[in-house]
């Protein structure tokens, strides 16, 4: 393995182009401390077993294994192919909510056949967490939830592995390990609840309400804290697969084609570290195409959401990078 320094990424990537509260103490990390964040270039389904084994944290009991699973064929999601060695290697269990849009996953029933289509339910078992209804998750000390409305299933598992295509996103700026977590497990009303910021959880009434983009942005920070804290900072772990860089996410059934070329796979404990990371690698890359890309992120003010999740405790911006060779 080779050590580089925050700053230093940019030349490595150059070169290779209800409330239920869990018994666990609310996540917190001192914001001057230093992740460490892997990176390995090639997108293999070899290489995904290598970066989780490089965290050293091993998936224990019940695993949830949380991805998009896509709105359409067209999407970007991660396919099935890449993932399966790994998620089969701690016998995980694939998870999801529904939308909070009409679509191909606004409800269970679509989205079951919305899974099986793009291939999951070949490689492992699949959950909808949302299908029997919702629960609400105490969140401490957020900026505006004070609680996050999740799918009841996510009460089940013992350990997470939050497995996330990192690209752009029509209202955030970007995906990453922070939208997966946030907007990801909240359950139908409960995306509604985190997009209007408290404001209300019925779908129906999300785009009425919708709050100014920053405080849109901190409630998705405020999510991710109410996650971390109920299923305790030490029972999950983080992989961004930054591959196919469109400008939209993979909610979109018809997305922008990538203009960019992919950057590889990124890993760590700290999920401010990891998403902090893949956006200095788009920002700091040689590649032409990755201007879509940035304009994005930065009409979002896609960081402030890494910018909050570090205020609210959940990791540091600081980080060093480990590439595994």
């Amino acid at each position: 393995m080779k050590i580089l320094n925050h700053l230093a990424l940019a030349a490595a990537l150059i070169s290779a182009t209800a409330c239920t509260a869990k018994a666990s103490e609310p996540a917190t990390a001192a914001i001057d401390s230093v992740a460490t964040v892997y990176f390995i270039k090639e997108i293999t389904p070899e290489s995904l077993i290598k970066i989780y084994k490089a965290l050293g944290r091993e998936a224990h009991g019940k695993v949830g294994v949380k991805i998009s699973t896509g709105e359409s064929m067209k999407s970007h999601q991660l396919s099935p192919q890449l993932i399966a060695p790994l998620v089969n290697s701690f016998n995980g269990t694939l998870i999801e909510c529904n939308t909070a849009y009409p679509g191909n996953r606004n409800t269970t029933e679509s989205h079951l056949k919305a899974i099986k289509d793009h291939g999951y339910t070949a490689i492992a078992p699949v959950d909808i967490m949302d299908a029997e209804g919702d629960t609400a998750i105490t969140i401490v000390r957020g900026k505006h939830l004070p609680y996050d409305i999740v799918g009841k299933h996510f009460l089940n598992y013992d350990f997470m592995v939050v497995l996330s295509h990192f690209k752009g996103h029509a209202m955030g700026g970007l995906g990453g390990a922070l939208k997966n977590i946030s907007i990801g497990i909240g359950s139908s009303d409960g995306k509604a609840w985190i997009h209007t910021a408290g404001k209300t959880r019925n779908p129906a009434e999300l785009w009425n309400n919708l709050p100014e983009q920053d405080i849109f942005l901190e409630s998705m920070a405020d999510a991710c804290k109410g996650v971390i804290d109920h299923i305790g900072r030490d029972n999950v772990l983080y992989i961004n697969v930054a591959n196919n860089l469109s400008v939209d996410c993979d909610c979109n059934g018809n997305p922008a084609q990538p203009q960019m070329k992919d950057l590889g796979i990124f890993a760590s404990l700290d999920p401010v570290a990891l998403d902090r990371a893949c956006v200095d690698a788009v920002f700091n890359s040689s590649d032409n195409g990755k201007g879509d890309l940035i304009e994005r992120i930065n009409s979002r003010h896609g960081t402030h959401t890494i910018t909050a999740a570090e205020q609210l405790g959940l990791g540091s911006q600081k980080y060093k990078i480990v590439t595994i060779e």
